[in-house]
């Protein structure tokens, strides 16, 4: 990509975002970090940004739970840098749990922070693409569980299947402005220090491995380069082989859960 560029990366203060934002950085990107209650998580990051990479980072806390927040934080990126070339819907939170237990609260803590936000951060930023006449690239993380159903998974899963199906419809309604829109899905990704557990599935993974933030990040950069010009409408598995054909599908197939303990 190495073009100066700039990029909205939501939840980046550590995990995914951050190894997005980091790869977007080492591109060119100047970057507009968000995040909810990480301050010195977020300032790590930008910092190595800035120090490591020589681009700008402008961090924002806000709760995008809250539907006004995503129109705020599109008008400070917009202050900061007088435009935007991508963004990436990447903030998300996991909740698992059997249907018959999920109370109001959690269903819509899901639906506000995995599906409601990203909607309307892509309504705002191609707003601003379109009057501006960028042709720029939206991207969303959403899961491999929005492919594969799992027990105790009916809504997390669920709102990723349908960030996957809404991205093309996103993709038709903005191709004609040279906008591009896509999804990442994510397998097993370690965002913490690997434990026993993690050594153990990764041996199961076809690629024999744990994926990386980083491994997210390079798909990223692909996706929002030139050498992805001609591609739209898609969601990019990107998980080392995990739900492939012949892996392990139900607890009677999977006798130590490790398929059903997946974020």
């Amino acid at each position: 990509m190495k073009s100066q560029r700039t990029a909205i990366v939501t939840g980046a203060s550590t995990g995914i975002g951050r190894g997005i934002a980091l790869k977007l950085a080492a591109e060119g990107c100047d970057i507009f970090l968000s995040h909810l209650n990480e301050p010195e998580e977020a300032g790590e990051v930008a910092r190595t940004i800035e120090q490591l990479h020589g681009r700008k980072c402008v961090v924002y806390q806000g709760d995008l739970c809250a539907a006004e927040t995503a129109s705020q934080l599109v008008e400070s990126a917009i202050s900061a840098f007088g435009r935007i070339d991508i963004l990436v819907n990447n903030a998300g939170i996991t909740r698992l749990g059997k249907v018959a237990e999920l109370t109001p609260d959690a269903i819509d803590l899901l639906y506000q922070l995995n599906y409601r936000a990203p909607m309307l951060l892509t309504g705002q930023v191609s707003k601003h693409m379109i009057e501006k006449g960028i042709r720029g690239s939206i991207l969303f993380t959403t899961s491999s569980r929005g492919t594969r159903a799992y027990p105790n998974d009916a809504i997390y899963g669920g709102l990723k299947g349908a960030l996957s199906r809404s991205i093309q419809s996103i993709a038709l309604e903005l191709a004609p402005y040279g906008i591009r829109v896509n999804g990442l899905a994510p397998g097993a990704i370690t965002v913490r220090p690997p434990t026993e557990y993690h050594e153990k599935l990764g041996r199961r993974i076809p690629i024999g491995r744990m994926g990386l933030p980083a491994d997210i990040g390079a798909a990223a950069v692909f996706l929002c380069s030139e050498e992805a010009e001609y591609i739209t409408g898609i969601t990019l598995r990107v998980d080392g082989g995990l739900i492939l054909p012949g892996m392990p599908e139900s607890p009677r197939q999977d006798p130590d859960n490790i398929w059903g303990k997946l974020n």
